[in-house]
């Protein structure tokens, strides 16, 4: 027989395991975290589940005390849809892993499990039995706009486990303002939740409440490529020659230049989800949507149908500025590449701050018939991923096709610029959760962003239609006197490249008269042909051959000319001699003083390069 000291001792330890085996706890396991785009306002961050065991069931077909509020809290603000004015989000709160489309609310069709009817509130099945949530099984949380990083999940009917089963809470669809979080150049950015479970016989929950749910890191390069992909630097095009001139030339290949957006992640790019459910506890399906069920509608805390949906794909925007009066910009509606590796779906669209013209398409058929279509003056086009492939890296190029007239057409001294950005650009301040049955309307597309940072690229300029020739000396002093001869040689042979020009010469003056007088003001002449010569002296004047004077005497004169011809392929020369050329006499090519317009003909041979 034992002795009572030591029964008394065998009663402790009873005693103890049984308050141990009681005890509640969960753990909090966030699996792998996401990765959140950090241009990004709305994005999901990683799934939470706690496990938890332990404390004292409840009786078999006794109701489950809803006794439990569970609150997460983020480093940034929480941005998930919200259903309601009152603060009901899509953010859900699911016990026990439901099946795929076996999820239950206590809506207006299941009243509230505090409500009058009982059905929603489950009842225990006691220990070692299945989950008692065959009832109602998932729980929308409540957004307070006094806390914005923080949601709430009030009431929820917490039945103790015991030590013979597990009981899990998986948290899904929050989404955050990554853009909030920063990054340093080789460590990403934490989007961290906090978790607080409170109430009557909450369970406790061990050293883990706090979780990485998402890394966050830049999500979009941005480039220009050429038409055929090879590096690219600024396209100088040239007043006086038309391009694609009337209406897109296909036989120019329908593009001038690509843009190239790139993902700098496996998942930065990304469809809207399809119809189907996505309803699957844990699972990441790599679309815009987050945890969604089809068969979900309308209740008393929101449309439940709109739980865990995107408004739409990743969209992806150019937008040009500095465009030159004139100058039409079109854009390929799909993408043309680039070719081989992932290749991602993407086609344009009028919403979100796109400004593609309808009624202004054509066929593209140097890329299988791909159409485009004209930007407006707001000079914006924006696309929408249709499908992404996750496993890799991907880039999507469209074309842009540059079209004016040489009549029509402004010069400037700029270069026309492209910049690469997601689309939309979130226009809430401070940004909040998304709020509004249609959230396009509402300003809360789902997903927006915030500017990538993205300089500007120099895409093309528009060179005046131009020839400068330098006659470094001529001279109507001491007895002698310079004649000039400019010609217009953009009329050319058959064959040659090049278009047919004309257009007036500036002569420009640089020197003194006789005596130390001021050099004459510059003169324009009248139009010169192609194939025309502007004939001029200092002492006599002249003008077109053929026509009336238009260029006036400079008598006196002594220094150097700068003449500006409106067309290509101007030539001069100069012939200073004594009067009636009787005694001395000498003639030099002008200089042409800008960069090279390559060569009209197909031929190898010599370059003056005058």
């Amino acid at each position: 027989m034992l002795s009572f000291r030591k029964m008394f001792v065998l009663m402790a330890i009873v005693v103890a395991m049984a308050a141990v085996a009681s005890a509640q706890q969960c753990a909090v396991n966030a699996g792998a975290p996401t990765i959140a785009r950090q241009e990004g306002v709305a994005e999901e961050v990683g799934q939470v589940l706690l496990t938890c065991t332990g404390g004292t069931p409840t009786n078999p077909g006794v109701p489950v005390p809803n006794n439990i509020n569970v609150q997460i809290y983020l480093n940034t603000q929480v941005t998930s849809r919200l259903l309601t004015d009152s603060g009901w989000s899509e953010s859900l709160l699911l016990l026990d892993e439901p099946t795929s489309g076996n999820q239950k609310f206590c809506n207006s069709s299941n009243p509230t499990w505090n409500g009058v009817a009982q059905t929603c509130i489950p009842v225990g099945v006691g220990a070692g039995a299945t989950s008692p949530y065959s009832t109602v099984n998932a729980f929308q949380g409540k957004y307070n706009s006094a806390v914005p990083n923080s949601m709430t999940f009030n009431g929820i009917p917490f039945d103790a486990p015991g030590t013979q089963r597990s009981l899990t809470m998986r948290i899904v669809n929050v989404r955050a303002n990554a853009s909030a979080i920063t990054s340093s150049s080789f460590i990403p950015g934490n989007i961290t939740m906090f978790i607080a479970i409170t109430g009557t016989g909450a369970p406790g929950i061990g050293n883990n409440a706090q979780s990485v749910v998402a890394f966050v890191q830049k999500g979009l390069a941005f480039s220009l490529r050429t038409a055929d992909d090879k590096s690219y630097s600024a396209i100088g095009f040239s007043q006086c020659n038309s391009n694609n001139s009337g209406a897109p030339d296909a036989g120019k290949g329908c593009v001038d230049f690509r843009v190239r957006f790139s993902e700098l992640f496996g998942t930065a790019f990304r469809p809207k989800q399809s119809l189907a459910a996505q309803d699957s506890p844990g699972t990441i399906y790599n679309t815009e949507g987050m945890y969604y069920n089809n068969a979900w509608s309308g209740g008393d805390r929101g449309d439940l149908s709109k739980i865990g949906l995107a408004t739409q794909g990743t969209r992806l925007t150019a937008t040009f500025t500095n465009v030159p009066a004139g100058v039409r910009v079109f854009v390929t509606d799909a993408q043309i590449g680039p070719s081989g590796g992932d290749i991602v779906g993407a086609r344009s669209t009028a919403a979100d701050g796109s400004s593609l013209k309808s009624g202004s398409t054509g066929s593209c058929s140097a890329f299988s018939g791909v159409a485009y279509t004209e930007l407006t003056s707001g000079g914006v086009a924006t696309w929408e991923v249709t499908s992404a492939q996750a496993s890799a890296t991907s880039s999507v190029d469209f074309g842009v096709l540059v079209v004016y007239s040489a009549t029509g057409v402004t010069p400037t001294s700029t270069a026309a610029q492209v910049t690469g950005n997601y689309a939309p650009i979130n226009t809430q301040s401070p940004i909040m959760a998304a709020r509004g049955s249609d959230e396009t309307s509402s300003g809360y597309p789902l997903p927006r962003f915030v500017s990538s940072g993205i300089a500007p690229i120099d895409a093309f300029t528009i060179a005046p239609c131009r020839t400068n020739l330098l006659f470094p000396f001529v001279t109507n002093q001491a007895g002698f006197d310079t004649g000039i001869a400019i010609s217009n040689t953009s009329m050319s042979p058959s064959g040659f490249s090049g278009s047919q020009q004309s257009g007036a010469c500036t002569i420009n003056y640089y020197g003194q008269t006789t005596g130390g007088g001021q050099a004459p003001s510059a003169q324009t002449s009248a139009s010169v042909p192609a194939g025309g010569q502007l004939v001029f002296t200092l002492s006599a004047g002249g003008g077109i051959l053929g026509s009336s004077s238009s260029i006036n005497p400079a008598a006196g004169f002594q220094g150097y000319i700068i003449a500006q011809c409106n067309f290509q392929y101007a030539h001069g020369f100069a012939f200073v001699s004594d009067l009636s050329a009787s005694k001395l006499a000498e003639g030099y090519l002008a200089l042409v003083m800008d960069s090279a317009i390559g060569t009209r003909t197909a031929s190898a041979s010599e370059t003056l390069n005058n």
